[in-house]
């Protein structure tokens, strides 16, 4: 399987484990603009009151997925949370999180809350 599929594959896995978590998928492959310093944000989830920025990685092991998502990385996703936050004033009201999905195949998932 090459990088592109198996990258879409950890994607929707992960979205379909948070749906199981009781959560709701707002948004995917979120891209807020060039020009802004932020990068694209995997998808964006909510439950309750909270609104999730999730990044997945996809990686040979999960210790190596976690260091994969460098502090450059964060900045970019807090960036567009800002940046689709103020696209989407309905979320105003939310508490805010930024949360990792770390996964490798054929099937092992980590769900970190509050990663960064």
């Amino acid at each position: 399987m090459n990088n592109n599929k198996s990258g879409y594959l950890a994607e929707s896995m992960a979205r379909w484990f948070l749906r199981l978590k009781g959560y709701h998928i707002v948004a995917c492959n979120v891209i807020t603009g060039k020009g802004t310093h932020s990068g694209e944000i995997d998808f964006i989830a909510r439950r309750g009151k909270t609104l999730v920025f999730v990044e997945v990685k996809k990686r040979s092991s999960l210790e190596t997925a976690a260091y994969a998502i460098k502090p450059t990385q964060q900045q970019r996703i807090r960036n567009g949370a800002a940046v689709f936050l103020k696209k989407n004033p309905q979320f105003n009201n939310f508490d805010i999180r930024f949360d990792a999905i770390l996964i490798t195949f054929p099937c092992l998932i980590e769900h970190i809350e509050s990663a960064w």
